[in-house]
């Protein structure tokens, strides 16, 4: 057994399984990938790791096992597909995950081939657990793989008070001490044990807080898209595969697009943090259905058609449509007067938090400053956007480069 300290759970003892996956490059790779990505360029102290999450879910997925009293095989099973559920991340942890999985069909949690081959795969079967059973777990499979990915997941738990902790930021604080405590299973069903309501919606508000201060705050959002825009280009330019930049770490992939000319210039921009401006901030009532259902080829065609008006290359206009809003964690269950209730049918926060989420939601036009309100004109006329006010340009509200891009 190893004791490592963590600056969120204090000191984390890890034994068994995971003490031996730990030194595998598997893992050690997401040292190197930010938990967080580009939110770094909005709160500087946010460069806290996968890794370091990685070690916070095994030690809370420990905790939780302890409490319902399971031991052996199966604790180590679970053990090990909770440090090692991110080991699919690719660069930038989620911000280019849309593009690879458009290429390779593979999110973060199909690690199925990859605890399967090498140092992971080998540890795994010394250790006599079976690679598929611990990638099924790692994508929320079975009773046990919800404790590792579902409504009330350890994962959940760990990055909300990661996150908020390394940005500074108190709205991601919850009691996960309570949290782990109180789960329980029913039927099967990973639920919050009676007289938790406050403690689901604790973690409900979280999530809806943390959401549009950080991970959705417009100057993440801006550089996340040019990100991808880059990555695109990388595709495009170069030998790169989607696979070998699906297994990228941060480092490689500024490298890459540093030494591929059709990239080098987002480079610079992302590496000296001069991100493109919004020309368009559009609320979801003033976007037509046609734009939020478009697949990624007509978001393309919008983008080729704005720049081919404004006369500028099609690489300057990055049209940035989010998924429409939605709570996971609303359908969390838990016992209320001995039945198992869903959250959004117990708790009135949930239509109240549902609300504001459609009011946060926005759709983002990017451009260079020079051109970003003509952008943003030629994309409102483009998209069929409803009102005026969708023409929100950061050039024509006097916005800096500075603070002012923190507020």
């Amino acid at each position: 057994m190893i004791t490592i300290k963590d600056s969120v759970h204090d000191h984390i003892e890890v034994k068994g399984v995971a003490e031996a996956l730990l030194d595998t490059p598997e893992m050690q790779r997401l040292r190197h990938i930010k938990q967080l990505g580009t939110v770094q360029l909005v709160y500087p102290s946010a460069n806290h790791t996968r890794f370091e999450h990685s070690l916070g879910v095994y030690h809370l997925a420990d905790r939780a096992l302890s409490h319902l009293g399971v031991e052996g095989r199966q604790a180590e099973r679970i053990c090990a597909a909770a440090l090692l559920h991110d080991v699919g991340h690719g660069p930038f942890s989620h911000n280019i995950e849309s593009l690879t999985h458009r290429h390779t069909g593979k999110y973060h949690d199909d690690v199925e081939e990859l605890l399967a081959a090498g140092a992971v795969g080998a540890v795994l079967r010394e250790h006599d657990l079976d690679p598929k059973y611990v990638a099924g777990l790692v994508a929320g499979e079975g009773k046990y793989g919800q404790l590792v990915s579902g409504e009330l997941d350890v994962d959940r738990m760990d990055y909300l008070v990661r996150d908020a902790h390394h940005t500074g930021v108190p709205y991601g604080t919850i009691d996960h001490e309570r949290l782990v405590r109180e789960l329980t299973f029913v039927d099967g069903e990973l639920v919050l044990a009676e007289g938790n309501v406050q403690t689901a919606e604790s973690l409900l508000l979280a999530r809806a807080l943390m959401n549009p201060t950080v991970y959705q705050h417009h100057v993440a959002r801006i550089s996340k898209a040019m990100l991808r825009r880059a990555s695109e280009g990388l595709l495009d330019g170069s030998d790169v595969t989607a696979e070998e930049l699906r297994r990228m770490d941060d480092h490689d992939l500024l490298v890459a697009l540093r030494t591929t000319p059709a990239t080098r210039e987002f480079a610079e921009r992302l590496g000296n943090r001069n991100l493109y401006k919004r020309g368009v901030w559009a609320e979801l009532s003033d976007v037509p259905e046609s734009v939020l259902e478009a697949p990624h080829r007509e978001i393309v065609e919008f983008e080729e058609e704005v720049a081919a008006r404004v006369g500028v290359e099609p690489s300057e206009v990055i049209v940035d449509v989010p998924p429409k809003p939605s709570i996971t964690e609303s359908s969390s269950r838990v016992v209320v007067n001995g039945d198992i209730r869903q959250l959004d049918r117990q708790s009135p926060l949930v239509s109240a938090l549902r609300t504001a989420q459609r009011n946060q939601w926005r759709l983002g036009v990017y451009a260079p400053r020079d051109v970003a309100e003509r952008v943003g004109r030629e994309a409102v006329e483009s998209m069929g956007l409803d009102i005026e006010g969708a023409l929100v340009s950061d050039v024509r509200r006097g916005l800096r480069t500075t603070l002012d891009e923190f507020d």
